[in-house]
């Protein structure tokens, strides 16, 4: 399933965390244990153990408690010196991380370097290897100063890949020297981008961003609506670069689909603050199109953690549908009717066989349509320009032909209507 790099077959243990307050969100240990595995995977590492550790309450110095962590020393080494890393489905705070690594004797890597590792491996653009390296040095800079293990031994392997590992032998100085300078690269790149979409606001494209649960399949959709080739395989986070591609609505009305960084439960914060500078597009939208995977046991799960992440951006109140997608491996009809209930302007779809997109598209133009006006005019022969402006961006219903020029109806978008 995964395709596994030879610098990856790092040989680790893996630690679930399971918290009680994750159970009373509906996460419970197999679900936990079942996503942090995948994402583990998904970085290409060779699981040689798994450790199950159920918590009510995380302890300061080692999270799990020195009992636990005593447990897993033992497991470690009882595979000798084959093992490189512990891998922790929790974030670690660095005295625990220190504390970890010098009980265990071995590499400690947490949720979000686990994560990180992964966009290191995924990041294809400029701006997605610059976001990166930022979320990498953010992570790394509190944990340098009394780190417990030497540098020398954080110098390769899983955590450690990608643009940021050059920095790890540099003073802090230096690392906050090239993290300003880093955010001074994004912020050019997102003035660009706000030009984009100025440019795209000025011609009428109004733009659909499409979010959702990692592999819940928005890059499959976006092949399919748009006859494009987003890489899109079943593995977490395989694409990680914005990517968008241009749609005609049956009314005429030009759209923008965006596809963006998928969503995770309990995305690390800094993970959101690095990648502001493509999020900003959710922000920006005209309308959010949530692609969801209603086969998944934990599609109501899933729905949740992707509104917690539009509620750090600030979108939750934006205009949104939802795509009830892989309705074709659902085989209860009661549960796709169920989501349809509970969930406002929703459509049971299948990104990979293309079902159901007739509905979703007509449902996409009605949301749009509320953003649309109808207009009468009558166009001067002198100002013809004018009149293929409206055939190319809005919907003419009546046209009359008189000796002063031409009489039009027709509906069209707010901003043609104020540059008319």
């Amino acid at each position: 399933m995964y395709e596994v790099k030879e610098y990856s077959k790092e040989r680790v243990i893996l630690v679930t965390v399971a918290l009680r307050e994750d159970k009373q969100k509906g996460w419970g240990p197999e679900e936990s244990h079942a996503e942090i595995k995948e994402l583990a995977l998904s970085s290409g590492v060779n699981i040689v153990d798994e450790v199950l550790a159920k918590i009510d309450t995380p302890t300061p110095n080692y999270l799990v408690g020195k009992g636990k962590a005593n447990e897993i020393y033992e497991i470690v080494h009882s595979h000798g010196k084959d093992i490189k890393a512990v891998l922790f489905s929790e974030d670690l705070s660095s005295t625990q991380q220190r504390n970890l690594e010098k009980t265990l004797g071995v590499k400690i890597i947490d949720r979000t370097q686990l994560i990180l590792d992964i966009f290191s491996q995924r990041a294809n653009t400029n701006e997605g290897k610059l976001q990166v390296e930022l979320a990498q040095l953010e992570y790394r800079l509190p944990r340098l100063s009394g780190l417990g293990i030497k540098l020398s031994r954080l110098g390769g392997g899983i955590g450690t890949r990608g643009p940021g590992e050059k920095m790890l032998e540099t003073d802090l100085r230096g690392l906050r020297r090239k993290i300003k300078f880093i955010k001074s690269d994004l912020e050019s790149l997102s003035k660009r981008r706000r030009k984009m979409r100025q440019n795209r606001m000025e011609h009428s494209v109004a733009t659909v961003a499409v979010i959702g649960y990692t592999n819940a399949g928005k890059s499959t959709f976006l092949n399919s609506i748009t006859a494009s080739d987003v890489v899109a395989d079943n593995r977490l986070f395989s694409t990680l670069d914005l990517t968008s591609r241009r749609y005609t609505l049956p009314n005429n009305q030009r759209v923008l689909f965006v596809d963006t960084v998928g969503f995770i439960h309990k995305l690390p914060h800094n993970l959101i603050e690095a990648f502001k500078a493509t999020l900003e597009e959710v922000k920006e939208a005209d309308l959010l199109l949530h692609i969801l995977d209603i086969s998944n046991p934990k599609a109501s799960e899933q729905f949740d953690a992707v509104y917690e992440v539009l509620k750090e951006l600030e979108s939750e109140s934006k205009p949104i549908i939802t795509a009830l997608n892989k309705a074709d491996l659902v085989e209860n009809e009661h549960i796709i009717e169920r989501f349809c209930r509970s969930i406002t302007d929703s459509m049971p779809i299948s990104a990979l066989k293309g079902t159901g997109f007739k509905g979703l598209i007509s449902l996409i133009g009605e949301n749009l349509d509320s953003q649309v006006e109808q207009i009468e005019l009558l166009i001067p022969h002198s100002r013809m320009s004018l009149l293929s402006k409206i055939y190319e961006e809005g919907r003419v219903i009546e046209r009359e032909d008189t000796p002063q020029g031409i009489r039009i109806k027709a509906t069209i978008p707010h901003y043609l209507k104020l540059k008319l």
